[in-house]
């Protein structure tokens, strides 16, 4: 079947004017009810079509095959990508679908990147809708005189004229020859200027065929927003076959680069008060049965193999397989109590580094206690000298610091209870409500008044003038080791020996010219 452009006859231009001045003049709301109709326009139904698409995360299969596709040539299908040329000089790859497709209007999104080294690429990537599948040719690595059309994204210039990269549609009724020379200029039916090579994200085409119109839309890949579309061509009154079979091909030449596509998806396009066939009318009866003997097949073979399993552990027989994954509310449950169990440990940390200071500040204060009595006993009644008064006020200092370690020791000693019973709820069976949170709040203001409380002992400690008394001894000075006399006998013999490595030096160098 012929793809054909249907052609309208040309009209008068002079009395085309006459009759739309007549027409603005007499009915001045023409426009209006144009506008209103085109604003409810209903848009067609789409339904996605799976044996007609891929994508990934999970595109190919284990043995390297897509499904409901074949790939050929030097076409190489991964899990998130279809690679149809590498980066090398001439290549051809192509994929296409296993099965026709019959759809009277339809929607394809193809999702592609096209990425090289160099300044300018070659040769291109082309999306084909042709009667049968041309799985190589010369014609961006498919076959040339084919029946439908190809959309080709061409990126080498080769009649010379700057205008490339570019997007073409070309048709063909299965007898014309593409023209390479000129980029297919002549047998073009629409095309636009797109750049389409080395963009930060992946270019999307969206090609539409509906109501016997071909529409373009393409996204240039500056943006992460999918349905940032801007127009391209559109091809009216276009009439391709009724069935045929989609690809995607691609080729290098002397210039390469690598042509990757992500996803190609398909939606059949049903008009507004249409219903839409079926599902089960889709699939012959052939096909049908065949998809139900291989699922009684299977289940037969895991019947088996439960069977088997049963009589290997009969421990285990009646009891539920547990979930293998988590849930959100696990998830959080476990968050909760592994930050729960963190506070725990660290508040058991401080616990223990109060816990030394206060037996140091029980070992300063008894043996300031002992020192204090020495003193009272030795002094006469009455007088008191300074180093009496001066240790009086560090005792003072000391004994209050140690009723502020006891009052924070005895805080945290009731973070950690009330952390104990948050975690015995929680293990009860009561997580996530309101009395776990406002034990968490509980927690965290003894927290605050423990780090208050112990910004205010240094500061204390800092601006009480006592601490001035109580300093270590200074380390008396180190005698020199060096006389003068014993430096000037090394310095003379420091020369001595300089003065002996340049003669022999000297020697060496004349004895070493008698050769020459």
């Amino acid at each position: 079947m012929a793809v054909s452009i249907a052609l309208r006859r040309a009209t008068n231009p002079p009395l085309f004017l006459l009759t739309f001045l007549t027409t603005l003049i007499f009915h001045p709301s023409v426009a209006d009810i144009s506008t209103s109709a085109s604003t409810t326009e209903e848009f067609p139904h789409r339904r996605f079509e799976y044996k007609y698409s891929f994508k990934g995360p999970h595109l190919s299969q284990a043995d390297g095959s897509i499904p409901f596709w074949i790939h050929t040539g030097n076409a190489i299908p991964s899990a998130d990508q279809v690679r149809i040329t590498p980066s090398l000089r001439s290549q051809r790859g192509s994929v296409w679908t296993k099965n026709k497709v019959n759809f009277e209007h339809w929607e394809a999104e193809v999702t592609f990147r096209v990425s090289g080294r160099g300044r300018m690429g070659a040769d291109g990537l082309a999306v084909w809708f042709t009667t049968t599948q041309g799985l190589d040719g010369p014609v961006y690595g498919a076959a040339d005189q084919w029946n439908g059309f190809g959309v080709f994204f061409d990126s080498f210039d080769n009649d010379g004229k700057k205008n490339n990269p570019a997007i073409i549609v070309v048709g063909n009724n299965g007898n014309l020859v593409y023209d390479h020379q000129n980029d297919g200029s002549t047998q073009a039916l629409g095309t636009c200027l797109r750049d389409f090579r080395n963009k930060p994200y992946p270019v999307r085409a969206k090609i539409t065929y509906y109501k016997r119109t071909l529409t373009i839309l393409i996204n240039n890949g500056f943006t992460p927003d999918r349905e940032d579309y801007e127009f391209c061509t559109k091809v009216d009154n276009m009439i391709i076959p009724s069935e045929g079979f989609f690809g995607i091909s691609a080729a290098t030449g002397g210039l390469a680069d690598d042509h990757d596509v992500l996803s190609f998806l398909l939606f059949r396009l049903t008009e507004p008060g249409q219903q839409p066939p079926p599902v089960d009318s889709e699939i012959p009866k052939e096909e049908k049965d065949k998809y139900q003997e291989e699922f009684q097949n299977f289940q037969q073979e895991l019947d088996k193999k439960k069977e088997e399993f049963q009589k290997e552990h009969p421990d285990v027989q009646g009891e539920p397989i547990e979930d293998l994954y988590e849930s959100v509310n696990d998830r959080e449950i476990r968050q909760v109590f592994e930050g729960q169990n963190r506070i725990h440990l660290e508040i058991k940390q401080l616990h223990r580094q109060l816990a030394m200071i206060l037996d140091e500040q029980r070992r300063y204060v008894s043996a300031i206690t002992d020192e204090v009595a020495k003193k009272g006993t030795n002094a006469e009644s009455g007088q008191a000298d300074s180093s009496s008064q001066q240790l009086g006020s560090i005792l003072a200092t000391q004994q209050d610091v140690l009723r502020n370690l006891n009052e924070l020791k005895n805080s945290f000693h009731d973070s950690l209870k009330q952390i104990g019973s948050v975690q015995h709820q929680g293990n009860a069976g009561g997580l996530g409500s309101y009395e776990t949170i406002q034990h968490f709040n509980d927690i965290k203001e003894h927290l605050h008044t423990v780090k208050r409380d112990v910004e205010h002992l240094v500061q204390r400690n800092a601006q009480n003038p006592a601490e001035k008394v109580m300093k270590c001894p200074e380390v008396p000075p180190m005698p020199s080791c060096l006389s003068t006399v014993h430096f000037a006998i090394f310095v003379v013999i420091q020369s001595v020996l300089f003065f002996c490595y340049v003669m022999y030096k000297s020697q060496q160098e004349a004895a070493a010219k008698k050769f020459f």
